[in-house]
């Protein structure tokens, strides 16, 4: 991923000199229970760690590669460079490439994951403060894009966070799941190699090890994991969308903080847009392209190909980087969200007390008039505030249709706002605890 959409924690998960850390305590962690068992000499596993705080020549490993065409064996030459080649001769014993490279990837998608849950923690705690902030700020809802009934700030900012609480439960899952280790050998067996040399790798290295795997981790795991990160990215999207329509001139509700000095238009100095959540509807976008590949890497031929390899080098480190990065700024957009309530009481009386339809064809329901008489009159008395900028109470004051039902005090009662948000409590309670 560019440097543009990158935070330096999480690239430095998918640098190459991560990646040969994690080989090379994969390999020594093995070479000590190989001798633990009997199988090497101890002094050949103990001379391995003489490479512990040894910086691997990156561009001699690749040197050696491109000879070799394997980058495992370019490594483990580097490092038998390092260490001596008859202290070496012992080192992957038994094992085969994807015992490596399979746990490697899965130690790097669950760093990858710490952060990532980090990063939704501070998503959460935005959300959450902001929500509590506007509890009570009454704004217009909207179906179709057209106003509908009022609802509040708050709402709109705890259903967000429920959401994406939803999707921080979905990640602990789905590091839970791809934080298996697999040192089984070629074709899966333990031919070659015993069972408890996995089961100590993977617990110095804090994995489970893989029930079966057939010379490589099952792939579903790896399917569910980017599956998980591209239903996070809607949500980020979704959040992100409905900023952007309250950024809108003509709603103006709320807008992304815009700074001292910064510029909204090479062309038109007026502009003010919002550039950070049209950024996230397109960085979801490129997180969610990585869940078909996921997918379609679950099959393999027989015990193994490498047809995953590609695409996991790629979406790998690019997916993680781009949602690390989403989330960070999704945060500190909620956070320093610009919020006109004043705006949104304007837009809620736009139509003039037009939304509280639904309470006016209610109160008839219940005054003794049919569902299908109630509906005609509050639409016939509706339309006039569309069609002609008419006040929606006045004109039902005025119909005797209505007035032969309700009285003008009831009439007037329909028309409180705080009858919508007498529930707020509830709701917040069950989003929040």
């Amino acid at each position: 991923m560019i440097p543009r959409y990158s935070r330096p924690e999480m690239v430095a998960i998918w640098s190459p000199e991560t990646r040969f850390k994690i080989w090379f305590e994969i390999e020594a962690h093995a070479c000590d229970a190989q001798a633990a068992l009997g199988v090497i000499p101890k002094a050949n596993a103990e001379a391995v760690w003489k490479a512990r705080d040894a910086k691997f020549d990156v561009a001699r490993i690749d040197e050696i590669e491109a000879v070799t065409k394997h980058d495992v064996i370019a490594f483990l030459t580097h490092l038998a460079e390092i260490i001596g080649h008859d202290q070496a001769r012992f080192v992957h014993q038994g094992m085969t490439s994807s015992d490596v490279l399979d746990t490697c990837f899965n130690i790097q998608l669950t760093r990858a994951a710490d952060l990532l849950l980090k990063a939704m923690d501070r998503v959460l705690a935005a959300l959450k403060a902001r929500a509590f902030e506007h509890k009570y700020t009454i704004r217009i809802g909207r179906s179709h894009g057209i106003h509908a009934e009022p609802t509040t700030m708050g709402l709109t900012f705890a259903r967000f966070h429920a959401e994406m609480a939803r999707g921080r439960a979905r990640l602990v899952a789905a590091r839970a799941e791809v934080a298996t280790g697999a040192l089984s050998g070629a074709v899966g067996t333990f031919a070659n190699i015993d069972p408890r040399v996995e089961e100590h790798v993977c617990k110095m290295l804090g994995l489970t090890p893989e029930p079966i795997s057939t010379q490589v981790i099952p792939r579903d795991r790896h399917a569910m994991f980017f599956a998980t990160l591209g239903v996070i990215a809607s949500s980020i999207e979704n959040c992100a969308t409905e900023i952007r329509h309250m950024q809108r001139t003509e709603v103006l509700e709320a807008e992304e903080f815009f700074s001292p000095g910064q510029k909204g238009s090479s062309a038109m100095p007026h502009k003010r847009n919002p550039v950070l959540t049209e950024n996230l509807t397109g960085l979801a976008r490129l997180v969610r392209s990585a869940v078909v590949p996921a997918l379609e890497n679950v099959t393999l031929w027989h015990e193994r190909d490498i047809s995953h390899s590609s695409v996991e080098r790629g979406i790998g480190p690019d997916t993680t980087i781009t949602l690390d990065f989403a989330l960070h700024r999704l945060a500190g957009v909620v956070e320093k969200l610009v919020i006109y309530p004043e705006n949104m009481l304007a837009n809620l009386n736009k139509f003039k007390g037009l939304v509280m339809s639904q309470r006016v064809l209610l109160a008839l329901t219940q005054a003794g008039v049919s569902r299908e008489d109630a509906y005609r009159l509050v639409q016939r008395n509706a339309m006039k505030v569309w069609e002609s900028g008419a006040d929606f109470k006045t004109e039902l004051l005025a119909d005797p249709e209505v007035t032969a039902a309700l009285s003008p005090a009831e009439i007037e009662e329909k028309f409180d706002l705080g009858y919508h948000t007498k529930h707020v409590d509830t709701i917040f309670a069950r989003v929040f605890g």
